[in-house]
């Protein structure tokens, strides 16, 4: 690899085992500045190419730009780049000597909602841009409600363009103070600001000369440093089943495996377990992780379990430990992040898709939808638009075990799927949201529903 400032030595493949992986997504208004971010940081922490910087340093001079626009790292469309903003989620893989990184730079158009919640889906942090000069703005707000819907443990608060109002301290601390009281009140565990300017560096990966009044950490040494804990691999083990083995050869004449990733927890030879929703019970046998047989496995490592006994089991099954198995239902309630254009009425036929099961399920009510202004709760509302975030009950046709997402985010997440074309229509997180709503009364009955 060939930096494109001093040659550094590579990380050799030991050294990138040894490093701590962390997931995180960057978000923010059109215009704050999240892909020119990204851009300086992969630029300044050495990890884009010669032949990419020549490509964006080309692009650029086309555009009559005199300086790299680093935005053009991670704005591969060319709706993107003639726009100037970003529609898809960018993902991007670096590395330094102290941690791995997978990067989602996600749409700031509230029309593209939709992939930002995608992008934090699975990221342990996500980091919020507003434009100095703007302050905290409705969509900043979205995007930190999403951030608490989605439970992601650690939130920065990247305050840009602050060569724009002068470096000024106190434009800094009121929009630090705003956004953290709002982060606070959703939930978000731990808000970190740092004022930055991603067009000139500061506080990006080096301290800035142009801010002697902040001491805190820049944007890469707080990645760098942030705590990690993976505690899916503390959860209660979820073996959500992908694929039934039977190769049938004189080699392997009566081979029946199991396999899928493991979503949380751990499983062990000699476990019993439960096949969720049937219940039947049996003892793990045997674990195949690579072709090779172990006696332990955890999340996320894909794997085939084998089973003392020969029961039915298919594809959308959940294998669990008998001991931690969660209840089966058929009555979900949620709080969910609308994402599609079609409106989501009361009465809606969808599939809802649940780790690798999707069964067909109506929506029974909507009893809330919550105001970003004043995380007010508008009762009723009868549908959800995109973009809307707000509370179901959905009724489906058959059991599912689901984990509330509190404990599990990946067991306790589901999405609902429109069954004529197969758009994705909603995200949904089961159980007790950032803001639940008040106790409403159901005045509508099961008369009617098919299920």
């Amino acid at each position: 690899m060939t930096s494109t400032t001093e040659p550094t030595e590579p990380l050799s493949v030991e050294q990138l085992s040894a490093t701590t992986l962390l997931r995180f997504a960057t978000a923010g208004s059109v215009d704050d500045g999240k892909s020119t971010l990204v851009g300086r940081l992969l630029h300044d922490s050495k990890s884009i190419l010669t032949d990419q910087l020549e490509a964006v340093e080309h692009a650029s001079r086309n555009r009559g730009q005199d300086t790299p626009d680093l935005a053009l790292l991670t704005d591969g469309l060319r709706a993107e780049r003639e726009q100037g903003i970003t529609i898809d989620v960018a993902y991007r893989y670096f590395a330094t000597a102290r941690r791995r990184f997978i990067l989602a730079d996600t749409p700031g158009h509230v029309q593209y909602t939709r992939n930002m919640v995608t992008g934090a889906s699975t990221a342990d942090l996500a980091v919020v841009l507003v434009d100095a000069r703007n302050g905290v703005i409705e969509q900043t707000r979205r995007h930190a409600a999403v951030a608490a819907l989605l439970r992601v443990p650690h939130v920065v608060l990247a305050v840009n363009k602050m060569d724009l109002v002068g470096y000024e301290e106190s434009v800094f601390a009121a929009i630090a103070e705003e956004f953290t009281a709002y982060a606070s009140e959703l939930g978000v565990p731990e808000i970190t600001a740092i004022p930055i300017s991603a067009l000139a560096g500061d506080n990006v990966v080096e301290p800035s000369a142009n801010m002697d009044w902040y001491g805190g950490p820049t944007v890469l040494e707080h990645l760098e440093t942030v705590p990690v804990s993976h505690d899916l691999a503390h959860c209660h083990a979820r073996l959500p089943v992908q694929y039934v083995i039977r190769p049938q050869t004189a080699e392997h004449p009566d081979y029946r495996g199991y396999a899928g990733q493991i979503a949380a927890g751990s499983l062990r030879v000699g476990q019993q377990i439960t096949v969720l929703p049937s219940g039947r019970t049996s003892t793990i046998s045997g674990i195949d992780l690579l072709g090779e047989p172990v006696d332990i496995a955890w999340t996320p490592q894909s794997v085939t379990v084998l089973l003392k006994d020969d029961i039915d089991i298919s594809r959308g099954d959940l294998i669990v430990p008998s001991k931690d198995a969660p209840a089966t239902t058929q009555d979900v309630e949620a709080t969910v992040c609308h994402v599609a254009d079609e409106v989501l009425t009361v009465g809606h036929r969808v599939l809802l898709k649940h780790g690798t099961r999707t069964v067909k399920a109506i929506v029974k009510d909507i009893p809330s939808r919550l105001t970003l202004d004043d995380l007010s709760l508008h009762p009723h509302p009868g549908r959800l638009v995109a973009n809307d975030i707000g509370r179901v009950k959905i009724r489906t046709a058959e059991p599912l075990p689901v984990d509330s997402y509190a404990d599990s985010r990946r067991t306790g997440a589901f999405i609902l799927i429109d069954p004529a074309d197969g758009t994705t229509l909603t995200a949904g997180m089961v159980g007790e949201s950032f803001a639940a709503p008040q106790p409403v009364k159901d005045e509508s009955d099961d008369d009617g529903w098919d299920f």
